[in-house]
């Protein structure tokens, strides 16, 4: 792997590089797998998140620290709070490689899904820790490993859709893409299909919604992961199919409509379930059902984070082994979120007949809406806080307790002055994504809208926040 000046991560991207951050059309798991779809009864797929935020730590005084990753300032500062666990984190980043091939050397079938913010891969560089992306690169561009794992994408610097501004949406996914890419390389990126959101947060209001899905959509992804209780059907019912594929209708004020095929993360505690392998458990007692022309088997999916908590860091590793102990390629078999779908589509599965949802309250604005217009949303939401104080659109995520907007404006408001910066001058015109100011205008802006700024609140969170927008403005001056 090339070294490259790290004072930058490889995020830029040019008009002509936009091609080659797609993905395959083609199917890229099922024509490799070892497993006999035909003999399958059910199948289970496990994801897991990391990520370390970017921050500006390096001395005690923040507006003159360098930008270090926060792995390097736990790993400095071991005597506080929980950073002690800070080499354990380290090797969760890197053991999956490891225990994938340990237990491929053993004729098991292994399956893992891996989600890395942009923030996390610039961090191990950063901080001289090369080996981790080294000993991923083993498991990632190996052909004897592509069965075995899938690389989910995800926004750069690990930001919430909804207090994320729109532009800068189709930013962050192009910047993973483009940092991923190089990386693991270009073969690796086409393989990138699904896309692992952070927070599992989906935007309720209809015209962020629209605007999400078809920056995914043009960005080459195929399929997206999504927490149960954050969609309903397209008549406000709750989910009753939550183990099969769905197809999420994302449609603006203007009705214009996009959709994408969703994997449903069904709910529970995220890091136990995963980590005792609750997945493969629950699927063992599933079997084939009818959907649609097909018959096909039920998939049920679970995403953790895969360091946090003594559950992940201790009792994952034992109890993934102990399940591959007795997981072949028929009955119960593990699969990948790519992997699942092709197999379906090649027993008849036709995305035209997966139960069609939406963002979870949705119907609740449609309602409201007499005329398809600009700004009907808007309009609609407005009248629905009137009727209904408990009415928001901004905790569509992993918990239905966290909002994501109210509370931060602290944050939000020099993060939106940056943004509205950040695009007059660049949108419309030829811009030299290799000049140092674009660097340091882009990494900031997308570094300013992490989501670790907004989830630990007030204090010193916030102060790395106001300080990364601060120096995002310099660079655009």
């Amino acid at each position: 792997m090339t070294k490259p000046n790290n004072d930058y991560p490889d995020i830029m991207f040019s008009q002509k590089d936009l091609s080659k951050l797609s993905s395959h059309k083609k199917d890229c798991y099922a024509p490799v797998s070892n497993i006999d779809i035909n003999q399958v009864q059910s199948a289970f797929g496990i994801a897991l998140h990391m990520h370390q935020p970017t921050i500006p730590a390096s001395c005690d005084d923040v507006k003159s620290a360098k930008l270090i990753s926060n792995l390097q300032h736990m790993m400095e500062h071991q005597d506080m709070g929980d950073n002690h666990n800070a080499v354990v984190f380290l090797n969760c980043y890197s053991r999956m490689s490891d225990i994938t091939r340990e237990l491929v050397d053993q004729g098991k079938n292994p399956r893992i899904m891996l989600d890395y913010s942009g923030n996390l891969f610039w961090g191990f560089p950063q901080m001289g820790e090369w080996q981790v992306l080294e000993n991923l690169k083993r498991v990632t561009c190996d052909k004897k490993y592509y069965q075995n794992v899938e690389w989910l994408g995800t926004m750069w610097s690990h930001s919430v859709v909804t207090s994320t501004p729109i532009p800068d949406i189709k930013l962050h996914l192009l910047a993973w893409r483009k940092h991923f890419g190089s990386i693991f390389g270009a073969e690796a990126l086409r393989r990138v299909k699904g896309f692992s959101p952070p927070e599992m947060h989906l935007p309720i209001h209809p015209d962020v919604c629209y605007e999400y899905i078809k920056a995914l959509k043009e960005c080459g992804y195929q399929w997206l992961m999504v927490q149960e209780h954050t969609i309903e059907n397209m008549d406000g019912s709750g989910i009753r199919h939550p183990h099969f594929s769905h197809r999420l209708v994302a449609k603006n004020s203007s009705g214009e409509t996009e959709e994408i095929t969703i994997l449903i993360k069904t709910q529970g505690s995220d890091t136990k379930l995963v980590a005792q392998m609750q997945p493969y458990y629950e699927a063992k007692g599933r079997g084939r059902e009818d959907y649609g022309k097909a018959n096909i088997p039920p998939f049920v999916l679970q995403i953790g984070d895969g360091e946090n908590g003594g559950v992940m860091m201790n009792e994952f590793p034992p109890a993934y082994h102990q399940a591959y102990g007795e997981i072949g390629t028929t009955g119960t078999v593990a699969m990948n979120g790519s992997e699942y779908l092709e197999f379906i589509k090649g027993l008849g599965a036709d995305e035209a007949d997966f139960i069609k949802v939406q963002p979870v309250s949705q119907h609740r604005i449609w309602e409201q809406i007499d005329e398809l217009a600009p700004g009907a949303s808007d309009k609609a939401i407005e009248k629905l806080h009137g009727q209904d104080s408990n009415f928001n659109l901004d905790k569509g995520s992993w918990t239905s307790d966290k909002n994501w907007v109210r509370g931060y404006e602290d944050v939000l408001d020099p993060m939106n002055q940056l943004s509205v910066a950040f695009h007059e001058k660049f949108d419309g015109k030829e811009v030299d994504v290799d000049s140092q100011n674009y660097k340091e205008a882009i990494l900031h802006l997308l570094l300013s809208q992490t989501s670790c700024f907004r989830y630990w609140g007030q204090g010193v969170w916030t102060d790395y926040a106001k300080e990364i927008c601060q120096r995002g403005i310099d660079a655009l001056r």
